[in-house]
């Protein structure tokens, strides 16, 4: 059988489209990120402390150069804002179980109980926003999602089975 494609509509590609893309993706992140960062305003931290936080809680027991890796930021910054978070008693470090000089991270229950806080509004936004859509615009913004980050990068989010949506 042969393979049959749409053809591509060239009108998504006018600058005026490519512009509104832009701007949408600005409003929507800083939308996105408003209620976390009054959340985070509270503790005096920033929007570097929800990403370590985040990130943390999403892999437990990841390293510090694999946190690095994700957020592309320097070991000086780093170590500032995670000193802080392990300081205040949101993250604890353990030495790795292979090499002994790694530092493997896990958020405390107070640091997961504040992921939670932060990530529940954000939730709620993407599952509005998901439902309004509906399955097939859902999985669009994510081919369009993956397309706008850097290509190494793109293997951690690979496709699910069928009816994962």
């Amino acid at each position: 059988m042969t393979d049959v494609k749409t053809p591509i509509n060239p009108l998504f590609l006018r600058e005026e489209e490519l512009r509104q893309g832009i701007e949408l993706l600005f409003f929507a992140y800083r939308d996105f990120t408003a209620e976390p960062d009054a959340i985070l305003a509270e503790y005096g931290y920033g929007r570097a402390h929800h990403r370590v936080i985040y990130f943390v809680g999403r892999n437990p027991g990841m390293t510090v150069s694999d946190l690095l890796a994700i957020l592309r930021i320097t070991k000086q910054s780093l170590s500032r804002v995670l000193g802080q978070l392990v300081d205040e008693g949101f993250i604890t470090q353990r030495p790795g179980t292979v090499d002994r000089r790694q530092r493997l991270l896990e958020l405390t229950e107070k640091g997961t109980e504040l992921e939670r806080q932060l990530t529940e509004r954000q939730r709620a936004r993407f599952a509005a926003a998901y439902r309004d859509a509906g399955a097939e615009a859902v999985e669009g913004f994510r081919k369009v999602m993956l397309g706008l980050i850097d290509e190494a990068d793109r293997p951690r989010f690979p496709q699910r089975g069928p009816g994962w949506r």
